[in-house]
C-alpha cells in the first residue's frame, strides 16, 4: 500500500540501534506531504527509536532517511531540525523553570529574523489560546495538558514541515486527547505540515492518521490505512 502524495519522508531498509543493541531491522516506510501517518505497535517494539533515528540521535546501522528526495542518514540532530524535520519529544521535555514564552523562543534557534519569530509566535498562541493566557508564567506549573501544547508550540516555532510527535497523548485525560487529536488535523490541513505520529493509543492515532504502520520487535509486520486498521482483527494482538 503507498499514498498517492508526493513523498516528503522515506525510510529505506532502516536497522538502528544502540551500542551493540539493535532495534530496528529493515524498516521501510513511506508519508507524502501534508499526510499524517501513525506508527502503532507495543512497548519496545523501536516506534520511539525509530523518531530518534529520523532526527539523528540513533546510530544507524544500515539503510536510509530521506528528505524531500535528499538523504539526510548522517546529520546532526541540529542539521536535520535546518532541514525542516523537528520532534516533539516524548515525555515533553519543557524547560520548567523557564517561562512559556522563553520555552517558545528557545524553539526558534534556527530562526534569525527576530519580526519572524514574533509572527510564528503568535500563530502558535493562536494555535493554543491557554499558552498566550499563560505566557509569562513558568512552564513547570502548567498542567500536563498545557506543557503538551507548548511542546508541540516550542517544535513549530522553527516552522517545520515535518513533525515528529512521540506519544502525544501519554497521561492526558480523554477529553485533551480529542483536542490533541483535532490539534494534530489542523496542522496537517491548515499547514500542509507532514506528520509522523508515534502511539501507544490506536484510538487517537487511527483518528488522526490517513495510514499506519505497525511495528514489532523492530520490524513492520502490518502497513494499512487507518479505516482497514480499524476494522482489522489482528490489530490487538499485534499492538499490545
Amino acid at each position: 500500500m503507498s499514498t498517492s502524495a508526493e513523498t516528503i519522508l522515506e525510510i529505506d531498509n532502516l536497522s538502528a540501534g544502540y551500542g551493540r543493541q539493535q532495534v530496528l531491522w529493515g524498516v521501510s516506510m513511506t508519508v507524502g506531504k501534508g499526510e499524517i501517518v501513525a506508527v502503532l505497535g507495543p512497548n519496545g517494539a523501536g516506534k520511539s527509536t525509530l523518531l530518534n533515528t529520523i532526527s539523528g540521535q540513533v546510530r544507524v546501522s544500515g539503510g536510509f532517511v530521506r528528505h524531500a528526495g535528499t538523504e539526510i542518514t548522517s546529520l546532526r540532530p541540529d542539521r536535520v531540525v535546518r532541514r525542516g524535520i523537528v520532534q516533539v519529544p516524548q515525555g515533553r521535555r519543557i524547560f520548567g523553570a523557564l517561562t512559556v514564552e522563553q520555552n517558545l523562543v528557545l524553539g526558534a534557534f534556527t530562526v534569525r529574523d527576530g519580526s519572524r519569530i514574533t509572527t510564528v509566535r503568535d500563530r502558535v498562541y493562536d494555535l493554543f489560546p491557554d499558552l498566550a493566557a499563560k505566557r509569562h508564567l513558568a512552564g513547570g506549573g502548567l498542567s500536563g495538558g498545557q506543557q503538551q501544547m507548548l511542546a508541540i508550540g516550542r517544535a513549530l516555532m522553527s516552522e517545520p514541515t515535518v513533525l515528529l510527535m512521540d506519544e502525544p497523548s501519554a497521561g492526558l485525560a480523554p477529553l485533551l486527547v480529542e483536542r490533541l487529536t483535532q490539534t494534530t488535523r489542523e496542522l496537517a490541513e491548515n499547514l500542509d505540515m507532514t506528520i509522523l505520529l508515534v502511539e501507544q493509543s490506536a484510538t487517537l492515532a487511527l483518528a488522526a492518521a490517513s495510514r499506519a504502520y505497525v511495528l514489532h520487535a523492530g520490524r513492520v509486520v502490518m502497513h494499512e490505512s487507518a479505516d482497514d486498521l480499524r476494522q482489522s482483527d489482528r490489530l490487538a494482538e499485534l499492538i499490545f
